[in-house]
């Protein structure tokens, strides 16, 4: 998405699909999906283009690590894509 000029560009994280800010401006953040994402931004002639991608991976290994460290929540995102309701 290009807004003035600048492009912005999340395709999301490994490992952390799902976020809650509490900083100034609130915010969540759901992949909806526990997918790897990345993207890949290039610069042409007619300006920036950015192409993202998904893929899979274990992320069932990031869950149960998550769960034995005692973040359950973490390890519902990891399976998940969002934040665990409550």
């Amino acid at each position: 998405m290009a807004v003035d000029g600048v492009l912005i560009c999340n395709p999301g994280s490994v490992g952390a699909p799902c976020y809650r800010d509490r900083s100034t401006t609130p915010h969540i953040m759901e992949a909806g999906s526990p997918l790897v994402r990345y993207a890949i931004v290039e610069r042409r002639s007619t300006g920036w283009t950015a192409e993202t991608n998904g893929g899979p991976y274990d992320n069932e290994i990031a869950a149960r690590q998550a769960e034995g460290f005692g973040f359950p929540a973490f390890a519902h995102a990891a399976r998940t894509g969002r934040i665990p309701p409550g």
